[in-house]
């Protein structure tokens, strides 16, 4: 049986979570300007984008590389840690990492598809990167608090 400290932490997760979805999912089809392409765009050349960009940086424009890279890792983290914890069968990193990847590449073909974005590999391999340092994290917290999730 769960304690009130549980649950209260549980149900604080959850409205982090959907919270922290809900501004991601504005952020991938709405935000920073985003406008209706013409056509549909694809890329499925791993690490065509990023060594675009790497080979056209310059010193003075070295913010928009680091803020994609850095980006597409660092906004997932969070779900590493949070899916686990709420979801107890992603707790195996088998499971996580199928749904994980799962879920952005259903995300990217949207952002296609709709016109909004370009469905790029190289998001999900960074997106996925953010997410397993994110289970690591969840990982070590669940052995440093003796397994308190």
């Amino acid at each position: 049986m769960k304690s009130n400290g549980q649950k209260t932490m549980r149900g604080l997760v959850w409205l982090i979570f959907i919270s922290y979805s809900s501004c991601l999912l504005y952020w991938m089809f709405l935000g920073f300007g985003r406008t209706v392409h013409a056509e549909i765009r694809f890329n499925y050349v791993p690490f065509k984008t990023i060594l675009h960009f790497m080979s056209t940086m310059k010193p003075g424009n070295v913010k928009i590389p680091i803020i994609n890279l850095a980006g597409n890792i660092g906004v997932f983290i969070p779900f590493g840690v949070m899916l686990p914890y709420l979801f107890a069968r992603l707790k195996r990193l088998y499971l996580f990492s199928l749904c994980f990847i799962g879920s952005i590449v259903i995300l990217e073909l949207l952002q296609a598809l709709l016109k909004m974005g370009t469905a790029d590999v190289d998001d999900v391999i960074f997106n996925f990167i953010g997410g397993l340092i994110g289970y690591g994290l969840f990982g070590a917290l669940r052995i440093r608090q003796n397994n308190w999730m």
